[in-house]
């Protein structure tokens, strides 16, 4: 291609920090029919810029979950074909593109296609893919974006050039929340893993209060399973609330985080939670800790379909209280 760019990239890195944003950048840019080579960004005036600005260029296309895109289309849609919708890229999201990528540019020779998270591909759609990648078309550049991207076929990442992301420091973090207006964000920084863009998306979608509410109840053991799956229950059920396998991710951290309190004296999700961390590691075993982080990695490959969520939150929370409060669950 004429940008030098390869045929395709692969965005990968923690969740947050800017690849979405950067990849709809690089997009605008290499369909920009005035902007000059060596520029680096987009013109934002001529009719590419525009018609990608308003969601309908021809020569571009984004290609999202099933149920994303389901969603994407308008409250006005149909109820039942919401909830039937696959929360994965289908094969047949794939296979769309064949005459797309096929076929020469509308406004020029350049097309773009951005998979979005590229992890969410099935391994049917996946093989479509690889088989465009291995034969690719002139003037087509397929951008992945992936949070998980080991998950992807190595195949698939072998013919992509990766660049990959990682997290700002802290204090770059905090100063982009605040140029933002999102000082209100910051509780939410280190629950995110120090992902700015993340926070801020959490704060705006009304959710720092699920946030703070799931972290208090992961350091209070008191109760029995059943009343903690119960709260957890109850976020997944309030608007803009939590998705499963965010419960399972807060899990996770808080895990991550006792045993890290345990063995460097430092909590990085949940920092100003000391205190009840360490009531917690003074009386568990940090080797039964790892075992269970060990074991919930392996299960939250079920949390975005599982067949029972509330057995699942059950079968969470019990091995959970297990783990840091033997005799509790």
């Amino acid at each position: 291609m004429s940008s030098g760019l390869p045929h395709a990239l692969l965005l990968a890195g923690p969740a947050g920090v800017g690849k979405s944003q950067f990849a709809s950048a690089l997009v605008q840019r290499l369909l920009c029919s005035e902007t000059r080579e060596a520029a680096d960004s987009a013109c934002g005036e001529c009719p590419s810029c525009r018609l990608f600005a308003s969601g309908n260029h021809p020569d571009f296309r984004h290609v999202i979950p099933e149920a994303e895109a389901v969603e994407a289309e308008g409250e006005g849609g149909d109820a039942g074909d919401k909830k039937k919708a696959s929360s994965q890229i289908l094969i047949g999201q794939i296979r769309a593109l064949e005459d797309f990528v096929y076929v020469g540019g509308h406004l020029s020779n350049r097309r773009a296609i951005l998979i979005e998270p590229a992890e969410a591909m099935n391994i049917s759609a996946e093989n479509s893919l690889l088989k465009i990648l291995e034969e690719p078309p002139t003037g087509v550049c397929f951008i992945l974006v992936s949070d998980r991207w080991r998950k992807l076929l190595p195949t698939i990442r072998s013919r992509c050039r990766s660049v990959m992301f990682g997290r700002p420091a802290a204090a770059e973090a905090r100063q982009w929340l605040a140029e933002q207006g999102g000082d209100k964000a910051l509780p939410l920084l280190s629950m995110t893993g120090g992902a700015p863009i993340r926070a801020l998306e959490e704060f705006e979608k009304g959710r720092m209060k699920a946030f703070e509410d799931v972290a208090s109840s992961l350091f209070d053991h008191s109760g029995d399973f059943l009343e903690l799956a119960g709260r957890w229950e109850s976020y997944l059920k309030k608007d803009g609330g939590f998705k499963m396998e965010d419960i399972v991710g807060m899990v996770q951290k808080a895990l991550f985080d006792l045993t890290s309190l345990a063995t460097t004296g430092r909590l990085r999700f949940f920092a100003g939670r000391e205190h009840q961390a360490e009531a917690i590691v003074k009386k568990a075993d940090t080797a039964n800790i790892l075992n269970y982080y060990g074991e919930l990695l392996k299960a939250r490959a079920l949390s975005s379909h599982p067949l029972n969520p509330r057995l699942f939150l059950d079968d969470i929370a019990a091995r959970y209280l297990r783990a840091i409060a033997p005799g509790r669950s």
